[in-house]
């Protein structure tokens, strides 16, 4: 990558691979069609949408200005998902169950859609569910105190 300054900037314009914005350009817009998906199903929906927006933006920088509100409204529904212990509990629980129903999807054949391709988005979901719990409840913790 070579460094060309944009007329009136202060930093270098990085002037990318084709190639590598082509993929940046399709894994942002899998993670925001992804995310738009879970905002109604189960699942990190917004964190999904703000992930693709920054790959998005990296690939397409007219992308870039979508990318702050989306961050804001991301983190303010981070920081609400771990505002009590019972809010925690009800996330973590819906992680479980998530996990649960995922084993049970992948093993008892008389389930509706029952296959380890259902089961294993449902066990994904739970697992990326609590892991961004685990990290909403450490950033909120770490900014307390």
């Amino acid at each position: 990558m070579d460094d060309r300054r944009r007329p009136g900037a202060e930093e270098p314009v990085r002037v990318q691979h084709p190639l590598a914005r082509v993929a940046l350009a399709v894994a942002g817009g899998l993670l925001v069609v992804l995310g738009v998906v879970l905002l109604v199903l189960p699942g990190p929906g917004l964190l999904l949408v703000l992930a693709g927006l920054i790959l998005l933006s990296r690939a397409v920088p007219a992308v870039a200005r979508f990318v702050e509100p989306v961050r804001v409204r991301a983190m303010s529904g981070a920081e609400a998902s771990v505002a009590s212990r019972w809010r925690i509990l009800g996330s973590a629980l819906a992680g479980l169950g998530l996990i649960g129903a995922g084993v049970a999807w992948g093993l008892v054949s008389a389930l509706p859609f029952s296959s380890w391709s259902t089961g294993g988005g449902l066990i994904v979901s739970g697992i990326v569910l609590l892991v961004l719990l685990h990290w909403s409840h450490r950033r909120v913790n770490s900014t307390r105190q």
